[in-house]
């Protein structure tokens, strides 16, 4: 007989391997699983680096003595100095109050208006529906700087009187014109539109059997609302919780213009001083990013599950909420609406017209000849008139080019962060099993629980040294923009892999059809509306940007560091004029996304 020939352990090994890099999603996997492990943990070692780094001309070099090298100084002297309470404490304690304020306020604002949607008469839903989740598509801070327009007054703020003062001599308390209440209030109102999208997409597809075979056993609506209603949108309030905290708590904008005092603006204002001391800050806002992660994670394996003892599927029933109260309830919340995204349109528009921005009290005299076009039409640099050297809107180059550095940007970080995204979810989807597989999925969406103020200090601190130099470069804006922007298209590419079959694209493999035509021709096509939506989130988030980028560069890059700018300079009318160009701007685009694909955030919970 012949001996039976020993297997070839070299050959297996290359066969296995070669098999391994047929697959395109095993490719993908490693691939980016290197370069986000990479572009993520990077940016944080450089960051926790900085906080033992002694910076000349700096706090630590002064207590120490030394120009270079490490020490623990940083940590002690924010801990335990004399000044720990006013750079550590207070703006700690100021932002867990205003990250749990805004969880609760867009929980309770925009939950209740996904209930009144979708399980209540109300009218005018579907303009409701559309027009509430104008607030998140703007710019953070736009309602903030309307709040200062309309219950700012000198008696108060020190300020010129808003519109309320300047008309009606209405003057509000200091606690409601500045701090942790407005702040908190804009922020919840910027972020209610998350509560309302995840809340009413489950109430829309709530089980019709739980309430209805409570309703059955005579069980009080109360009861009802209390031990089935709110346990099932449970996973979408955790959700929202976990959305909403980490963005809240580096929000650098909001708690800026209304003048409360965080750990973001904290950061800021210790940037050059006490440079070791505001890393360590960044770091602690990112480790509140990484716990509330965790929570979610445990919530994740508690959640129940829940059964019908008794009766029939069928539709959920509107709730009656009255003949007179389906239109009330409508109209006050058009009315809501109206001043929380039409208003501060109108608004921004009156503001390029005052003769002094920001002062309305010659409109108590109902005399309107004092409005001026000097802040528009201006074609030359001036020093008179309040123009500071500055050209008209019109004319001013430094807006446009940063008008269109921001489409720039904003087109760049949307393809590279839309494409790569769309590409993690498709390969995860394909190994949803694998540890690698899920390392890649949690190191992708890393970045965007890190509150933005950190993520753009740990580029700034890896990107802006003698060895790499990449400030006030598209470059740098560029890369931190795809990193915190990609957890968007992952997501949204990932949950819409998982509804496709594996059957499709396998018969495509036995028909010798290549990757690229089964993603073109078949993948794509069939998932085209949440592959867009990966792709338009984060275009839409990049133009209203200015947490993550306001270290990176400087005036005249982009319209929201320029916005800044103009701020500080005194110039109202510029700064007003530039939101209301990124405003039309993102209002203008998510338009002509929804009517040339039919992607649309509000789209399927209701609003009918």
């Amino acid at each position: 007989m012949n001996a039976i020939a020993k297997p070839d352990k070299s050959a297996i090994f290359k066969n296995k391997v070669k098999t391994w890099f047929s697959q395109p999603q095993n490719i993908i996997l490693l691939l980016f699983g290197i370069v986000l492990t990479f572009s993520t943990v990077a940016p944080i070692v450089a960051i926790v680096k900085d906080t033992f780094a002694i910076h000349p001309g700096t706090i630590d070099q002064h207590l120490t003595g030394r120009v270079n090298g490490y020490s623990v100084v940083n940590y002690t002297d924010l801990f335990t100095s004399k000044l720990a309470k006013t750079n550590l404490w207070i703006p700690l304690l100021n932002t867990v109050i205003l990250s749990v304020l805004t969880c609760f306020i867009s929980i309770l604002f925009g939950g209740l208006f996904a209930f009144l949607v979708t399980r209540t008469d109300m009218k005018f839903k579907k303009y409701l529906s559309s027009i509430f989740i104008f607030p998140y598509i703007m710019p953070q801070w736009t309602l903030a700087v309307v709040w200062q327009h309309m219950f700012y007054s000198n008696k108060v703020t020190g300020t010129s009187d808003g519109l309320l003062a300047a008309i009606f001599h209405v003057y509000f308390p200091h606690w409601w014109c500045q701090g942790v209440f407005p702040s908190a209030v804009v922020l919840g109102l910027h972020y209610a539109p998350f509560a309302y999208i995840l809340i009413g997409g489950i109430f829309k597809n709530m089980d019709a059997n739980l309430e209805e075979a409570a309703t059955i056993l005579d069980t009080p609506k109360w009861k009802i609302m209390f031990k089935v209603t709110l346990p099932m949108i449970k996973p979408a309030i955790l959700s929202t919780i976990l959305l909403v905290f980490g963005s809240a708590m580096g929000s650098y904008p909001v708690p800026h213009y209304l003048n409360l005092t965080t750990l973001s603006t904290k950061y800021i204002s210790m940037n050059s001083k006490y440079t070791g001391e505001a890393s360590i800050l960044a770091i602690i806002m990112m480790v509140f990013g990484v716990l509330i992660l965790g929570m979610n994670q445990m919530s994740l394996k508690s959640r129940k599950n829940y059964t019908t003892v008794t009766g029939k599927s069928g539709q959920l029933t509107k709730l009656s909420i009255g003949k007179v109260g389906k239109y009330l309830v409508g109209i006050i919340f058009m009315i809501i609406t109206f001043f929380t995204s039409i208003w501060p349109i109108l608004l921004f528009a009156l503001e390029t017209f005052l003769p002094n921005p920001g002062d309305y009290s010659f409109l108590y005299s109902g005399n309107l000849a004092h409005l001026t076009t000097k802040w528009w039409v201006t074609n030359e640099n001036i020093t008179e008139n309040g123009m500071y050297g500055q050209a008209g809107i019109l004319y001013n180059n430094t807006i446009w080019h940063a008008f269109f550095g921001t489409l720039f940007l904003a087109v760049v970080c949307a393809l590279i962060a839309g494409t790569i995204g769309t590409l993690i979810g498709y390969a995860v989807a394909k190994k949803r099993r694998n540890k690698w597989a899920n390392y890649v999925n949690n190191v992708a969406f890393l970045p965007y629980l890190m509150p933005s103020i950190a993520v753009g200090a740990a580029f700034f601190i890896l990107f802006s040294n003698e060895h790499i130099n990449l400030f006030n470069t598209y470059t740098l804006l560029i890369i931190a923009g795809v990193v915190k922007y990609i957890p968007f298209a992952s997501r949204s590419s990932l949950n819409s892999m998982l509804q496709i079959s594996n059957e499709l694209e396998e018969a495509a493999i036995i028909m010798n059809t290549s990757w690229v035509k089964r993603m073109t021709r078949i993948i794509i096509p069939i998932q085209k509306s949440s592959i867009i939506s990966g792709y338009l989130l984060p275009f839409m988030t990049c133009l209203r940007e200015l947490s993550l980028f306001l270290l990176l560069c400087t005036q005249g890059f982009i319209l929201s560091t320029t916005l800044d700018y103009f701020d500080e300079m005194g110039l109202y009318a510029f700064s007003s004029a530039i939101n209301l160009i990124l405003i039309v701007t993102i209002l203008v685009f998510n338009t002509l996304v929804n009517k040339l694909t039919g992607a649309s955030l509000d789209s399927g919970i209701g609003g009918k």
